[in-house]
C-alpha cells in the first residue's frame, strides 16, 4: 500500500524493530498524530490463543479511567418507562420498532453503542446483518441487553468500552483521542492491558501477548513492550514531563 509524504515523515520517527516502553510509545503517538483532525488512538493486541475454541475467545467490557476523550453516542431500543429512563440517562436516540426499522431499512448506524431491553431483542435480533459487522449488536454478556437501562446508558456515556478477539486472535480497541493528555492515554492503555491479562483463558498455552501495537487513525504503528504494563515509574514520567525538565534548567547557571 502506497503512503503519502505526511505518513512517511511520521514513519521516519519510529524505530520499527524496537518495542517501546508504554510511556515512550504514548509520547511518540502524540508526536505522530499530524492530521488536521483529532485522531483516535488505537490499540491492537495479538494474543496467543486459539479462537477456534470458544473457551479461548475473549469478550468483555471495561470502563476506561479517562473515557475515550469524545462524546459517546448511545442508541437505546426500549419502550414505555424504560424508554423514558433511557432519555433521562442521556441516551441520544431512543425508540422501539421505529428505530429498529430505520436501522434495518436505511442501514442507519450513526451511534457508538446500542443498548436494548430483553423485551426488544426479538426485533433487535433481526438487525445482526447491519449491527454485527460494526460490533454494535447488543449482547447480554457485555451488559448491553439489560433491564437496567439507566445504568447501561450512564456507563456507556462515561467511557465503558467492549473488547473481543477477532478471527485472527487480535483485540482492536480505541483508547482515546490524540488530544488527550499523555498521562491519561497511558492510564487508559494500562487499564486495557491489565484487563486483557486478567481475562487470559486458563486453557491458553505458550506466549499469551504476542505483539502489542499503538497507532493513530492515520499514523504508523508503534510496537509496545507489554512487559512494562502498569509500571508506576512510566506513569509518573508521562504525568509530569515538564516538572522533570525545570530543575535542570535552574541548575545550569550553578554548574557553569
Amino acid at each position: 500500500m502506497a503512503h503519502g509524504k505526511r505518513y512517511r515523515k511520521q514513519l521516519d520517527k519510529v524505530q520499527r524493530d524496537r518495542a517501546y516502553p508504554p510511556a515512550e510509545a504514548v509520547a511518540l503517538i502524540k508526536e505522530t498524530a499530524s492530521t488536521n483532525f483529532d485522531e483516535t488512538v488505537e490499540l491492537h493486541v495479538l494474543l496467543g490463543v486459539n479462537v477456534r475454541h470458544a473457551e479461548e475467545q475473549l469478550r468483555g467490557t471495561l470502563a476506561l479511567p479517562h473515557g475515550l476523550g469524545k462524546d459517546v453516542t448511545v442508541a437505546v431500543f426500549a419502550q414505555g418507562q424504560q424508554a423514558r429512563d433511557a432519555e433521562a440517562a442521556g441516551a441520544d436516540f431512543v425508540g422501539g420498532d421505529d428505530l429498529a426499522k430505520k436501522v434495518e431499512e436505511e442501514g442507519w448506524t450513526d451511534f457508538d453503542v446500542a443498548i436494548s431491553t430483553p423485551q426488544m431483542m426479538g426485533t433487535v435480533g433481526k438487525l445482526g446483518r447491519v449491527l454485527g459487522p460494526q460490533g454494535k449488536m447488543p449482547n447480554p454478556k457485555v451488559g448491553t441487553v439489560t433491564d437496567d437501562i439507566e445504568k447501561a446508558v450512564s456507563e456507556s456515556k462515561a467511557g465503558k468500552v467492549e473488547y473481543r478477539t477477532d478471527r485472527q486472535a487480535i483485540v482492536h480497541m480505541s483508547i482515546g483521542k490524540a488530544s488527550l493528555e499523555a498521562a491519561k492515554l497511558l492510564e487508559n492503555f494500562n487499564a486495557v492491558m491489565e484487563e486483557i491479562i486478567r481475562a487470559k483463558p486458563s486453557s491458553a498455552k505458550g506466549r499469551y501477548i504476542v505483539t502489542c501495537t499503538l497507532s493513530t487513525t492515520m499514523g504508523p504503528g508503534i510496537r509496545v513492550d507489554a512487559s512494562k504494563v502498569g509500571d508506576t515509574d512510566e506513569v509518573a514520567t508521562a504525568a509530569a514531563p515538564a516538572e522533570a525538565e525545570e530543575p535542570q534548567a535552574a541548575e545550569e547557571p550553578a554548574v557553569a
